[in-house]
């Protein structure tokens, strides 16, 4: 019997591509989760899912998780040492003789040009590492959350407006769950071997296109404000925003002025067999309106 492995299992994409595996008709016996405490993955347990204890700087864990594994999906870390860590996995499950590693990346159209490196290079880096291994792969490029929106437009956007120096650029939001639906179609499906897909949500939004939205769905005026990029950061600073947070915001907002992430690309439309969610439902949804 097949296996797929999947790691991250009790963050929010693994956990949604679980249960999206089962509606498709996978055995739960034929899922195994990678996951770190036992005690956040009981609900998988009480499914009749296999839990399988471990981190990827543990390589031992790994070497036991990806036995008698046919699929990985490796879900991108967050670690600081994610690189390495990836490669872990890679490597063991080379060892183990998994056929194909599905690996979730970021859609971006110049990781070189890219104002938020190291945290975008290390995606392609470990693709880069798959491919070379002569390992089959499947390389899902996930464009930016559109149920995270709120992170970066503010919590209290409606009343105090979005400010952030993103310009004119502009974002294909991509909702978390139809990734996630996605992605488990992908893992069972033949046909995606050694393939790349940008999986984006189609239409382009700007943080201008976003405060728009939030206008129309509260009913009030919901501005936006082009942040000059040089003095964002100390304006976060003076808001009490650690410095980790900052670098990510800033680069993430330069990244959006230069069209870094404007990609055209019907991949996730091709694979879900219908429209992505629009970002405009989602908003409502995330802000409760």
């Amino acid at each position: 019997m097949s296996k797929i492995l999947i790691t991250g299992a009790t963050g929010h994409l693994g956990k949604a591509t679980i249960e999206f595996l089962l509606r498709q008709g996978v055995h739960a016996d034929q899922i195994v989760a990678f996951a770190r405490d036992i005690s956040k993955a009981t609900y998988l347990t009480e499914k009749g899912i296999e839990v399988r204890i471990g981190s990827f700087d543990d390589r031992d864990s790994l070497d036991k998780a990806t036995q008698g594994i046919e699929t990985v999906l490796l879900v991108s870390g967050l670690d600081k040492n994610r690189l390495e860590q990836h490669k872990n996995v890679a490597d063991l499950s080379k060892k183990n003789g998994v056929k194909r590693i599905v690996y979730t990346g970021v859609a971006i159209k110049d990781v070189d040009t890219s104002l938020n490196n190291p945290t975008m290079e290390d995606h392609f880096k470990t693709e880069e590492y798959i491919s070379k291994n002569n390992l089959t792969y499947t390389f899902l490029r996930n464009s930016f959350y559109a149920d995270a929106v709120k992170l970066f437009a503010g919590e209290h956007a409606i009343d105090s407006g979005i400010f952030l120096p993103t310009g004119d650029g502009k974002i294909p939001f991509a909702f978390r769950l139809d990734l996630a639906e996605a992605t488990a179609k992908v893992l069972t499906q033949n046909g995606h071997e050694n393939k790349t897909y940008e999986l984006t949500g189609g239409a382009m939004y700007s943080f201008t296109d976003v405060a728009n939205i939030l206008s129309d769905l509260s009913g009030k005026t919901v501005t936006y404000t082009d942040a000059d990029e040089k003095t964002y950061p100390d304006t976060l600073r003076l808001y009490g925003v650690p410095e980790p947070a900052i670098a990510i915001l800033s680069g993430f907002s330069a990244d959006v002025k230069r069209g870094q992430f404007a990609i055209e690309s019907n991949d996730l439309e091709r694979i879900l067999e219908r429209k992505p969610r629009d970002l405009k439902s989602v908003i409502k949804e995330v802000y409760s309106l």
